[in-house]
């Protein structure tokens, strides 16, 4: 990849340019790559085309694996971590220039969508609002528009105790405490922790939890872990277990779930 164009993602400057949509590539080399929190003026599109990227907004974790796209509206403070040997492509969309959510989403891509941010990256992008891009930019934002999303989302709360609760599973995900046992190390009644939960991410203790270790999952299967490798990072005693969790979750086993997405 070109000095210029790695430039161009460090320092965010697309979004200088009124194009309706501005695309490029990053391929990250052998160790992941991270971007430190930032907001852009255009709405933002980070897909996957390989491995997978982790988005956190203030209010949350978003988990992007290949074929999927994390939407990020205009204005909104983020930092993006791709894994290792990820093949990334952004899309930064003008404001207004597709009905688009208001508010961050996972979306769905369609093959046509990807090939068209593939085909995009590789233009000029201050290109005329006649030319043959333009017109390509304009079927792009109009597919991407129609893209359902899936919630392959964390709910990141604001109370410190949740906080605290947050940064002991992302730092040892394998960690098995009951509810009980976390509400003693945070200084509350069961009771008290399971409502405060349920009012701040609209899950159960249960739910969040579960969440926390699709995403994880996600993300390790996404590096190229194995099932085993990564249901033993997650405290699971036995493969099996693991598979049952991801399936009731996400509609299937992780190795059909990988490979589905490896073909969008």
């Amino acid at each position: 990849m070109d000095e210029t164009k790695r430039y161009a993602v460090d320092q965010f400057e697309l979004d200088s340019f009124d194009q309706p949509a501005v695309a490029l590539m990053l391929e990250s080399q052998r160790n992941d790559t991270e971007f430190p929190v930032h907001t852009h003026r255009k709405g933002q599109l980070v897909v996957a085309y390989h491995g997978g990227i982790v988005c956190t907004v203030e209010d949350g974790v978003w988990m992007v694996p290949s074929g999927f796209g994390v939407w990020i509206p205009g204005g909104i403070a983020h930092s993006n971590r791709v894994t290792a040997n990820g093949k990334i492509g952004y899309l930064f969309v003008e404001p207004g220039a597709a009905a688009l959510p208001e508010k961050c989403c996972t979306l769905v891509l369609s093959p046509l969508i990807l090939e068209l941010i593939l085909h995009l990256s590789a233009q000029a992008q201050d290109y005329p609002p006649t030319s043959a891009n333009a017109r390509v930019a304009s079927v792009l934002l109009e597919q991407l528009a129609l893209a359902p999303s899936e919630q392959l989302y964390l709910p990141l709360p604001a109370a410190t105790q949740l906080r605290f609760i947050a940064r002991g599973l992302a730092q040892d995900p394998s960690n098995r405490c009951t509810m009980a046992q976390w509400a003693r190390q945070v200084a509350m009644s069961e009771r008290s922790l399971a409502r405060l939960v349920k009012s701040e991410t609209g899950l159960t203790f249960g739910q969040w939890r579960k969440q926390w270790q699709i995403i994880v999952a996600l993300q390790s299967l996404a590096e190229g872990e194995s099932v085993q490798r990564t249901a033993e990072a997650l405290g699971y005693e036995s493969v099996s277990s693991f598979i049952s969790m991801f399936r009731k979750t996400l509609g299937s086993s992780p190795a059909r779930y990988i490979r589905s997405t490896a073909m969008r």
